[in-house]
């Protein structure tokens, strides 16, 4: 029995667009961060929590959480980033 919460089957039919998958394109960075991060050993690097309790609401797996995060500081970067140039282009 899984002791983390599973993610959705992104090939799951839907009604607009057919699956999850279509959502993301081939070329998106985000496909990157997803296969760096599920080659990586999260316990051999000192994730806790990969092993998850028995007891209590079942935990999201630390890849998936890693994931978001990795995703979510991208965005935000590349968002100040494009802000900055437009400010530094402005104060020139």
């Amino acid at each position: 029995m899984h002791r983390f919460i599973d993610g959705e089957d992104r090939m799951q039919q839907t009604l607009l667009p057919h699956c999850l998958e279509d959502y993301v394109g081939e070329e998106n960075p985000v496909r990157v961060v997803e296969v760096f991060i599920e080659e990586l050993d999260l316990a051999a690097l000192g994730f806790s929590g990969m092993t998850p309790a028995a007891t209590g609401r079942p935990a999201y797996h630390p890849a998936t959480l890693l994931k978001i995060i990795s995703t979510a500081i991208s965005i935000a970067c590349n968002r100040a980033g494009g802000w900055n140039g437009k400010r530094n282009a402005i104060s020139n």
